[in-house]
């Protein structure tokens, strides 16, 4: 997978259109999960997008201290259903902690991550912090790596 990381002044319309595209495929769609994912965050973020043959398959956003919560922050990870079974949510979680700690010099990553995938992310170094809370209709818990 060849990952690429842009800012959202970067972006072409076509990546952001792919972008927004498969977000709601994932988290509005197979998710069946009614928000606002345009939610104004994305100027602010860090795009990170993970592409095999061309193809959009993989992404993260990630934002710097202050800029969602007070610590770094990775959010909207995803992997287009048909390519999860090739390790691209461990490449591209690992893309988005690099490019915090290249781009942000941050060593806290702040995560709100959906119950279903706790071991996930565990196995990338984040403890969970506090109780378990719905976002959305769906189970989340807070996670730390530090």
């Amino acid at each position: 997978m060849r990952i690429d990381i842009k800012t959202f002044d970067a972006l072409t319309s076509k990546e952001l259109y792919n972008i927004l595209q498969l977000r709601s495929e994932i988290f509005v769609v197979e998710q069946d999960c009614v928000y606002q994912d345009i939610d104004g965050k994305d100027e602010r973020s860090l795009h990170i997008i993970g592409y095999t043959d061309e193809k959009l398959v993989a992404y993260a956003r990630c934002f710097k201290p202050g800029d969602y919560f007070d610590e770094a922050a990775i959010g909207r990870v995803l992997v287009r259903e048909n390519y999860r079974k090739f390790g691209y949510g461990h490449e591209i979680t690992k893309a988005a902690i690099a490019a915090i700690k290249t781009n942000f010099k941050a060593d806290k990553i702040k995560i709100s991550a959906q119950i279903y995938l706790i071991i996930f992310y565990e196995s990338h170094g984040f403890k969970t912090v506090g109780d378990r809370y719905l976002e959305d209709g769906i189970p989340h818990i807070t996670m730390i790596k530090a």
